[in-house]
């Protein structure tokens, strides 16, 4: 009875012994309690956890990605659209991101999804269409500032989509085209200022010069000359008559 006694207790000891070894993986930390209270922060490697006096969190380091499910979003002129985003963060504190917040990962996607509505609130649609490398900038400072208490870095935000319903983009297709119509009118516009100014230029020039204005005149002649019209019928100009008299 004893024997098996001894048996039973090496035994238990071995499987205790056997338990206190733990490996972390290079990215990996191991948050340490004594008794319930922060001990340290151990790993890579090998390291020895007391069992019942002492325990252990992992965490991960590597960079986490994370999706921001769609939110309805209101933009500054009223317009009401769906964006989500992506969030680039990891953890650089592990105590923090154990001590300091219950759930880390749960509180950093809530944290993102009212930031991301609160940012892009302020803004214009035509701001969140056509900038968004700056709103990704706005976001991604404010998380890392809100975060930076969790031990954790925010590295970056993208907004991935935004939806809008099929009467916007309607709208929006309107507005381009009339914005297109708009600058082939303005072109146009200034084509017709520029070819003026040439041409009262060219006046004043041939107005200075008779000889050039008949020198026109006579190549006008060869180019129609040039056409298989059988009969041409042109004006003589009463100064190129007195000029060929004289």
């Amino acid at each position: 009875m004893l024997t098996y006694f001894w048996y039973i207790f090496g035994s238990i000891l071995l499987v205790i012994l056997i338990s206190a070894f733990r490996v972390l993986r290079e990215y990996e930390r191991g948050v340490i309690f004594f008794l319930g209270r922060f001990y340290g922060v151990k790993g890579p490697g090998l390291i020895i956890v007391i069992p019942l006096i002492q325990q252990m969190e992992r965490v991960d380091l590597r960079t986490i990605v994370m999706d921001v499910p769609s939110q309805d979003v209101i933009s500054l002129d009223n317009v009401s659209v769906k964006v989500n985003a992506v969030v680039y963060f990891r953890v650089i504190e592990p105590d923090k991101a154990i001590i300091q917040v219950e759930n880390f990962l749960e509180a950093t996607s809530q944290l993102a999804q009212t930031t991301l509505r609160s940012v892009l609130g302020q803004h214009e649609l035509d701001e969140m269409l056509a900038q968004r490398d700056r709103l990704n900038i706005d976001i991604q400072t404010i998380l890392d500032q809100q975060t930076d208490a969790w031990g954790i870095k925010v590295a970056n935000v993208e907004i991935k989509h935004v939806d809008l319903d099929e009467s916007m983009v309607r709208a929006i297709a309107k507005q381009a085209e009339a914005e297109r119509t708009r600058r082939a009118k303005i072109i146009h516009a200034e084509g017709e200022m520029q070819a003026s100014e040439k041409l009262l230029g060219a006046a004043n020039i041939l107005a200075q010069q008779p000889q050039a204005i008949q020198l026109r005149y006579l190549q006008t002649l060869t180019e129609i000359a040039g056409d298989k019209s059988s009969t041409i019928v042109f004006p003589l100009p009463i100064d190129i008559v007195n000029n060929l008299m004289k």
